[in-house]
């Protein structure tokens, strides 16, 4: 898999590189991108074998919010017919293997994790990534990793998880830190089968009978952007855990995004000045993911394929970026050296966290010339 497939004639400064769920965690965290949920009872396989969606790179079947209670076992075994006819369609030559999208699957409850969990084979497991793990906390999440730990040990293969914090203990201010810190000490016992930290912006929103509305982002939201700076205070230092940003809920992208004149201005003018530029549903999303990078997230998820493209291709690096990222990872012996630009100072030991995290997302999303070049990237017809 590789980012960015719905615009194969784009020319990068550096291509992104190609990954599956067996690349390295350290590079494979990045990776995720635009993170698409939809419905387990859902039966996606025929899009997935017939490269549909060029664009999608990761996918989570969930079992919990988007299907009934009722039809859980109907899409247990959807998804399970799902990844055998994937594991096979690759094994066959009939699925190209680096076209096969990272899946996950979003449990409901510990119950029926293990249910899911007891009817999984070898088979099945080639093409599963991992297990998402809706309301984590410091209660529950013990016993989720040791399934998983359990789960690795029995197939002797990979499988990830990722907390998703969205409980209300979170959202209250008086249990936040107590329960983000044993949040922290159960992520550090199980780091290595930790791939990301998932956030749930409308469970928090939920709470406080809050919903942002189109013209204006999540971080506007007081008491939501509280939880997702604690979250990331705690769970993002030193890089210890990539975290990806919430959903956004409004979209309204037509099928065709060729412009007939591509902008004049940069496209944090347009965005962040209110200048339109694609629609109110996109901007919007687009004005979300620039406050997400500078706010140390990376990727989020979506709930609508028309997403995908917009969020990935601001997931990339400019080449201004890139080289200053270098820069500093190239002088060990820290200092401060002007940056590529000539217009700002690299402090080498302050930046080298930065750095780290911009050249890894540069692996995963490519190297553009500029910021122009974002609106080229995602201004193709699929």
């Amino acid at each position: 898999m590789r980012h960015h497939l719905y615009n194969p004639s784009f020319e990068f400064i550096v291509e992104p590189e190609h990954f599956n769920k067996y690349t390295e965690r350290e590079l494979l965290q990045y990776c995720l991108g635009a993170t698409m949920y939809m419905p387990g009872i859902k039966d996606f396989a025929p899009k997935l074998l017939s490269g549909a969606m060029p664009g999608l790179t990761t996918i989570v079947l969930c079992f919990e919010d988007a299907c009934p209670e009722a039809k859980v076992p109907e899409a247990e075994e959807n998804v399970h017919k799902l990844l055998d006819t994937v594991t096979s369609a690759v094994e066959d030559g009939r699925l190209d293997a680096d076209k096969v999208p990272l899946i996950f699957v979003r449990i409901r409850n510990l119950a029926q994790f293990k249910h899911f969990g007891a009817a999984l084979t070898g088979h099945q497991v080639k093409s599963l990534c991992g297990i998402n793990f809706p309301k984590f906390n410091a209660e529950n999440g013990y016993e989720y990793y040791a399934y998983l730990r359990d789960l690795n040990e029995r197939f002797g293969e990979i499988l990830y998880g990722m907390p998703i914090i969205e409980d209300p203990e979170v959202a209250y201010k008086e249990s936040r830190m107590q329960e983000l810190t044993g949040i922290k000490k159960i992520l550090d016992k199980y780091h290595d089968l930790v791939l990301q930290v998932r956030v749930g912006g409308t469970d928090f929103s939920s709470v406080f009978g809050v919903r942002r509305g189109v013209d204006y982002s999540l971080y506007d939201v007081m008491t939501v952007r509280e939880c997702l700076s604690d979250i990331i205070n705690v769970c993002g230092r030193n890089n210890d855990y990539i975290i990806s940003g919430p959903v956004w809920e409004y979209f309204r992208a037509p099928k065709e995004m060729m412009f007939e004149e591509l902008p004049k201005h940069d496209l944090e003018d347009y965005l962040m000045k209110r200048l339109p530029l694609v629609n109110n549903e996109i901007d919007g999303l687009l004005r979300e993911v620039i406050l997400d990078k500078a706010n140390g997230f990376v990727g989020r998820t979506v709930i609508h394929p028309t997403h995908i493209k917009f969020v990935n291709a601001l997931m990339a690096v400019t080449r201004e970026e890139y080289e200053d990222a270098c820069m500093i990872l190239g002088h060990t012996e820290g200092g401060v050296v002007k940056g590529k630009g000539a217009n700002k100072m690299n402090e080498v030991k302050p930046h080298t966290n930065w750095a780290k995290k911009v050249v890894n997302r540069a692996r995963a999303f490519g190297v553009i010339e500029n910021e122009g070049a974002y609106v080229k990237l995602f201004a193709v017809n699929e």
